[in-house]
């Protein structure tokens, strides 16, 4: 009789499974190295940076290579291994890819937050790439996309059983993962990574782009201090109810306006920079008058977003997870003591401008959970005037602050207004035809047509500056202006570049009209809005308190990780277990759209009315979508007959450039 013999079965023994076991690290270290390159501008800025790194961290270079080979690993669970190994691959290498070409464009790395404005990332693409770079990328992720699927349906398959599969997989997911621990932990023993990262960028250079990123995902929010509990935070809270019982009455006839300006420095705080003529000179001489000082942000070259919450809350976003965006987490979903709050107390009314998208990191949801009244962006302006790389011109904030303080008759005014025309991506080649002022000697001669750009909108944001503080002057209402600068711009500075000495200090100006002492000092972001607040003897709420009595304690930062926590995180303690703070209905533009009157002219339909922008569409009464073209802030065309004589029966709604409905009219 005779006997079939069963196949042998295929082990680790075999040469396919020996060559897996051998391709899965050397593809780890082959997308390690090349992931590096990005990350340390090898190809831009040469690779002294990037040799520094693989020779004086070597444990944070293996630790970064075994990340990389965790998500690797898992493919020896499947049959289609070449299929999985080719798409973690793709994956890795863009998102390399992506880190390098932000390193060019600002001087923040990729992390995890940009994953949370992806679609704000997506609409300034443009700013930063022609449409023939643009169409060249989408035709590339296209082609990768095909070549996944076609690998997926016509690619090699593994023959292993499914249980030898799993346990191979299993055993060797958990040798890679128990390297990875020892090898960080080794790591964190020599000092060749860490937790804490006190700057961002330093950070990715550091320790590698795997491990950074892997940190700006899982780790979020602020630490729990050690002896966090409802006595530590009784011992501030108590502390400032005694030193502020006594306080005067707080100055609220005065208006208080603060201008966050876009990566605005004046130049002159760049050191080996010489100009054919002084580019601020409303600035520079607003500081000879008015309080002054450097200002310390907790970004450079871009995160717009942190400087502006560290200003609106007195919190400290190095407190969050590195690379955090408070306002794409914890800020989306509840609320916080903000400047905003704090005068509302006392009667304001509160306004927030920004010149630039409503839905940029989010504000057209978040600044409800910072206690404002109305949002006016971009998309609730007149037309506006663009600059060379398509960002809106701060002229216009000027009538939109006018235009906040003038709607609330009956009320004192805090306007927070956000300008966005200094924004980069700076151009490298000349395009700007006869600049009203050209770079004579500069720090980076690859820079010199960056700086000129960057300077001639510098010269533009202070005849703003200028034109608002002598509108201002002209008003009877006592007013508090506050400017300054975000970060630094993205122009390939380094920090002996600059007269600070750092890249994390721009400049602040306290102008006013009513004749309040000049007092010069350094402050931190987190600090300025409670520094101007004392200035006025206002001092309710608990941060806005603290910043005024623990400044300068040695336990000051400590207590503000504490109310940090207990505010967004703990128990609330500070507030008897519930927040005070309740979202307000915002409203969308600082006056409302209205619909006066329909007059018919011989081709079209003129609707008469106030407060339109040029993201105005016109629906009937049965919702349909009537040809909208912009006249004016007061006038709006319609081609088709909207079938009715009645303005109440019209529906006006605000749309952005995305399709997004950002209010209609009721």
């Amino acid at each position: 009789m005779n006997q079939v013999k069963p196949k042998p079965i295929v082990d680790a023994a075999h040469p396919r499974e020996r060559l897996a076991f051998l391709a899965l690290p050397l593809t780890a270290l082959v997308i390690t190295l090349v992931v590096e390159l990005f990350n340390h501008k090898t190809f831009t800025s040469g690779p002294a940076s990037f040799f520094s790194f693989v020779i004086h961290h070597p444990l944070a270079l293996l630790v970064d290579l075994l990340i990389v080979l965790c998500t690797l690993a898992p493919a020896l669970f499947f049959r289609r291994r070449v299929f999985w190994c080719t798409m973690v691959s793709i994956l890795w290498l863009i998102a390399g890819g992506v880190n390098g070409f932000i390193l060019l464009n600002r001087m923040t790395p990729f992390t995890t937050a940009d994953l949370t404005v992806l679609n704000t990332g997506l609409d300034t693409l443009p700013n930063y790439l022609s449409t023939g770079y643009i169409v060249l990328l989408a035709a590339a992720l296209v082609i990768a996309l095909l070549g996944l699927i076609l690998l997926f349906w016509k690619g090699p398959r593994n023959k292993l059983p499914r249980r030898r599969r799993l346990i191979t997989g299993a055993l060797s997911l958990a040798i890679v993962c128990a390297a990875w621990a020892g090898c960080q932990s080794l790591a964190f023993y020599t000092g060749q990574l860490s937790t804490t990262f006190a700057n961002l960028a330093f950070a990715y250079e550091d320790y590698g782009f795997s491990y950074c990123f892997l940190q700006t995902w899982l780790n979020k929010g602020v630490h729990r201090p050690s002896d966090y509990s409802a006595s530590s935070v009784s011992r501030i809270t108590k502390k400032l109810e005694e030193a502020t019982a006594d306080a005067a009455a707080p100055q609220t006839d005065v208006n208080v306006i603060f201008v966050q300006l876009e990566s605005f420095i004046d130049p002159a705080m760049i050191t080996d920079l010489t100009l054919s003529d002084v580019a601020a000179p409303n600035w520079e001489a607003l500081k000879e008058s008015y309080s002054t000082g450097y200002l310390t942000v907790p970004v450079v070259g871009a995160g717009t977003a942190n400087t502006e919450c560290e200003v609106l809350t007195g919190m400290s976003t190095r407190l969050f997870g590195p690379g955090e965006y408070p306002y794409e987490t914890c800020l989306m979903n509840q609320t916080v003591e903000t400047t905003a709050y704090n005068l509302k107390e006392l009667g304001y009314a509160a306004h927030a401008i920004h010149n630039h998208r409503a839905t940029f990191y989010n504000r057209n949801e978040v600044y409800a959970n910072l206690g404002f009244d109305d949002f006016t962006a971009l998309e609730y302006m007149p037309k506006v005037s663009m600059t060379p790389k398509n960002w809106a011109k701060d002229s216009i904030l000027t009538s939109q602050i006018l235009k906040a303080l003038d709607v609330t008759e009956d009320q004192m005014d805090f306007v927070f207004t956000v300008s966005v025309q200094g924004h980069g991506k700076y151009p490298t080649s000349q395009i700007l035809e006869n600049p009203a002022i050209t770079v004579i000697d500069c720090p980076d001669e690859d820079y010199r047509y960056a700086i000129e750009y960057y300077v001639n909108q510098v010269r533009e944001m202070d005849v703003f500056i200028g034109n608002l503080v002598d509108s201002l002057s002209k008003r009877e209402e006592k007013t508090v202006l506050v400017l300054y600068g975000d970060h630094l711009p993205a122009l390939n500075l380094e920090a002996s570049d600059m007269a600070s000495s750092t890249l994390y200090r721009t400049e602040y100006i306290i102008w006013d009209n009513f004749g309040l002492a000049k007092e010069d000092e350094d402050l931190a972001a987190y600090q300025l809005s409670s520094a101007v607040m004392e200035r006025l003897g206002i001092s309710n709420g608990i941060l806005n308190a603290y910043h005024q009595v623990y400044q300068g304690e040695s336990s000051y930062q400590s207590g503000l990780q504490t109310l940090q926590y207990d505010m967004l995180y703990g128990q609330r303690y500070a507030w008897g277990g519930v927040s005070p703070y309740a979202p307000t209905d915002l409203q969308m533009g600082v006056a409302p759209i209205q619909v006066e009157s329909i007059v018919q002219t011989e081709e079209s339909w003129l609707i008469i009315g106030e407060n339109f922008s040029p993201y105005c569409e016109v629906r009937n009464m049965d919702g349909d979508l009537l040809e909208t073209s912009y006249i004016s802030s007061h006038v709006l065309r319609v081609l088709e007959d909207p079938m009715t004589d009645n303005p109440d029966e019209l529906t006006i709604s605000v749309v952005d450039k995305h399709r997004e409905i950002l209010s209609d009219t009721e």
